[in-house]
């Protein structure tokens, strides 16, 4: 349901060793993520942005303070513990593209659903790909795309699983203005029709003006 509280972080914290020196990467982070909403995290190399990315998607756990993903406590979980709170909840779109070249659009984004040991039904790809605007391009391979055209690919292949939390790295880095806001076009309408969560980076002002709120970081703290 809209509103419901998928992620929700406290007093979060991210401190590793460096030699004699504590590097605190994240220091104190309260944190709320509903469904259906959009929330990008700003902040510049060494802020802190990519380490909260990392915990609120259940790639990386805190040292310290509360994380919930999904309803279920992940600080404190080992590594393969992580692997089953991001089955089927998480779905990733990356900076990098990370198709597989050998494979059809078609086949690229059904791969995580043979991941996870669940059929790969015709008409559930084919509505897939015609969400992202490629109902056309299903048995082509990724080297007769154009890069807007991958990257509709790779959020194909996360929304395949039906995630409720999409993770989005910048993911419009490689993309020229017109396609990035494409691209971002295609997020909103994720948000707004299927409830999903949108947790975005990204270094372009302008499309992350245009989410529901911004959380900006320095110093592993959260500054606005």
């Amino acid at each position: 349901m809209a509103n419901d509280i998928l992620i929700s972080g406290r007093n979060l914290r991210r401190h590793y060793r460096r030699g004699s020196e504590t590097v605190k990467a994240l220091d104190g982070v309260d944190v709320d993520v509903r469904a259906g909403e959009s929330v990008c995290v700003l902040g510049p190399s060494g802020s802190g942005k990519t380490t909260l990315v990392n915990l609120l998607s259940a790639l990386d756990a805190p040292t310290a303070g509360e994380l919930t993903i999904g309803g279920r406590r992940v600080d404190g979980l080992s590594e393969r513990e992580l692997v089953g709170v991001r089955r089927g909840l998480l779905g990733y779109v990356f900076q990098q593209f990370h198709l597989i070249p050998t494979l059809t659009v078609a086949e690229n984004v059904a791969l995580p659903l043979l991941f996870l040991g669940r059929k790969a039904e015709p008409a559930e790809i084919a509505r897939v790909l015609a969400a992202v605007g490629l109902a056309d391009r299903a048995g082509h391979l990724p080297k007769e795309l154009s890069g807007g055209q991958m990257q509709r690919v790779a959020i194909g292949r996360a929304l395949a699983v039906r995630p409720r939390v999409l993770i989005a790295d910048e993911p419009t880095g490689n993309l020229d203005s017109h396609t990035g806001e494409a691209i971002f076009d295609l997020f909103q309408k994720t948000v707004r029709e299927d409830g999903v969560a949108l947790v975005l980076t990204t270094h372009n002002l302008a499309l992350a003006a245009r989410c529901d709120r911004t959380l900006t970081l320095a110093d592993g703290r959260i500054v606005a």
